[in-house]
């Protein structure tokens, strides 16, 4: 039989035996009350920029979403496996939330994919290789940006990933109503790993700035 990690063993013990045991009565309320989250997180499944730990966030605090790359598909209601889009449904229709936040990161390797795909054991057929698909707009803006270093194509493309996502966000009929109402708005943030850092973006520009 195949043991558990054993990492995870200790850590839910040091979660049990520490932040459970001070926040037991928040815990029990969500269980009994549900989730009533603000905020929606869109974030890459890299494992070094999880927007819980960014955001220092309590449970019940932010919904998230996480997949390779932090992006969104545009509206597309035929077909079969729409997870993201799923998620977006719950979060807009049933919990309310007022804020979607896409988040990216730097050094995400889903654009680096796409930026070397020589580098990567990826072919068209494979699901990352499929699902990168979606950055070919964002990936023309970029090259059509002039000369850049490989560290600058990689930032900038991970900039205009999270500007095309949002763009894909209000295809959805149920995200544009709802912002052309007032009742839900939409953010870009950058998160660079190396430095704690996060970037949050211009929503008249697109330019990302270093919050305070």
């Amino acid at each position: 039989m195949t043991e558990f990690p054993r990492t995870l063993l200790d850590g839910y013990r040091s979660f049990k035996n520490d932040r459970y045991v001070r926040e037991h009565a928040r815990y029990r309320a969500l269980a009994e009350d549900g989730q009533k989250p603000e905020v929606m997180v869109i974030a890459c499944c890299d494992s070094r920029a999880a927007p819980e730990t960014i955001f220092d966030a309590s449970p019940g605090e932010i919904f998230v979403v996480r997949n390779v790359a932090n992006l969104v598909p545009p509206y597309e209601p035929t077909g079969a496996h729409h997870g993201t889009s799923a998620a977006l449904e719950f979060a807009v229709q049933s919990l309310r939330v007022q804020h979607i936040v896409v988040l990216g990161h730097g050094r995400c390797g889903g654009i680096r994919a796409v930026l070397h795909p020589a580098a990567e054991p990826l072919s068209p057929g494979d699901f990352i290789g499929k699902w990168m698909k979606l950055l070919g707009p964002a990936t023309d803006e970029i090259e059509a940006a002039g000369p850049l270093s490989d560290a600058e194509r990689q930032t900038a493309l991970e900039r205009a990933s999270i500007r095309h996502s949002i763009a894909n966000l209000r295809t959805f009929p149920c995200v544009s109503i709802l912002e052309d109402r007032g009742r839900l708005r939409l953010h870009g943030a950058w998160f660079d790993i190396a430095h704690g850092e996060l970037w949050t973006m211009n929503p008249a520009t697109g330019d990302f700035s270093k919050a305070a």
